[in-house]
């Protein structure tokens, strides 16, 4: 590691250890780095200098020099999440312990290019200069920040993460709607370790973000989730299935045999990943639904392998995840 690497990697990690902890002295902090005292100082320093960081207050003495206290700002830094759905474009600025500054509702711009994102985004930084992040959601599967599978022809093989660091200086993560979700959802709810999915029948055809043991899983060519090719029904994908021969509607579960089909996918999850949990949008099921579809499960695999069923708010969860991604770009500047 060079130097300047090295000085990067310290500020990362004091920077990092100051949101979490609130606030701490220099020996509360050497101690949880394991970074040397004359280090931290030197460090401290510099930050206090730059504006980074701000003295609160001297601890009580226990006899000798009282301590100083130092917390971060979080105003020094913003970041913004951008997630895009078929029929409008949300975005939130926030700040470095996650304070909404800012939200809002825009038209959808997948019905039309990259550019119009690049002035939304351009137009925001212009407002809120301290923008030092950007995690943007897209309902398609994504390689590394570039759109591979999306229903919107524009945007497909688009590299999103590459065409915006290079026209605005500011770090950059593209991430895939469900992938967001299903870390936003464990992130609001502090879970560790755990396995889940999320499923969400949507605006742009059914998705998955799929969760094992507390990390979220892309697959080999980042496809993975991509529920709507799940065959079932002989000749007949998920989607089909879903859709009951009325495509480019929005699915509404009413029918026995979307239920089974939605019960046949919940078996096939259980079987391969074995969740604790398969989380719904709350706008698109209820208890008396989520009762009939572990019903019907149930008459696939037994049911004591079944994960639970259980209903959350997808936008609260997308923006969650999305925000989770941009403040570990931000800390990691």
């Amino acid at each position: 590691m060079t130097p300047k690497e090295m000085k990067k990697a310290i500020v990362h990690r004091i920077r990092a250890g100051l949101i979490t902890m609130g606030s701490a002295t220099k020996a509360e902090l050497s101690q949880r780095l394991g970074i040397s005292f004359p280090t931290i100082s030197k460090f401290l320093a510099q930050m206090e200098e730059d504006g980074e960081i701000r003295y609160a207050g001297d601890d009580d003495s226990s006899g000798g020099r009282r301590a100083k206290r130092f917390t971060y700002d979080p105003e020094y830094m913003l970041g913004l999440a951008i997630f895009i759905e078929k029929s409008e474009t949300n975005y939130s600025v926030f700040n470095c312990v996650g304070e909404i500054k800012e939200q809002g509702t825009l038209p959808s711009i997948l019905q039309q290019d990259t550019q119009k994102l690049a002035d939304v985004i351009e137009s925001l930084i212009e407002k809120y200069p301290k923008l030092r992040s950007i995690a943007i959601g897209v309902p398609g599967a994504v390689n590394n920040g570039k759109i591979i599978f999306i229903p919107y022809t524009q945007f497909t093989d688009y590299d999103l993460k590459e065409m915006f660091e290079s026209q605005f200086q500011i770090p950059v993560v593209v991430e895939n709607d469900m992938n967001a979700s299903v870390l936003g959802y464990a992130t609001k709810l502090e879970i560790e370790n755990e396995s889940l999915v999320y499923l969400y029948f949507g605006q742009n055809g059914p998705g998955s973000g799929i969760m094992i043991n507390g990390d979220v899983v892309r697959g080999s060519t980042f496809f993975s989730g991509e529920i709507s090719f799940v065959p079932q029904y002989d000749n007949r994908s998920f989607l089909q299935a879903l859709q009951q021969g009325k495509p480019n509607s929005r699915v509404v579960l009413t029918e026995e045999n979307q239920i089974d089909a939605v019960a046949r996918l919940i078996a096939t999850f259980a079987a391969i990943t074995n969740p604790q949990a398969v989380v719904f949008c709350d706008d698109e099921v209820d208890e008396s639904l989520l009762a009939r579809i572990a019903d019907r499960s149930a008459a696939y695999i037994p049911r004591e392998h079944l994960p639970a069923l259980i209903m959350s708010n997808w936008r609260q969860d997308y923006l969650a995840g999305l925000q989770y991604l941009a403040l570990e770009q931000m800390v990691a500047e």
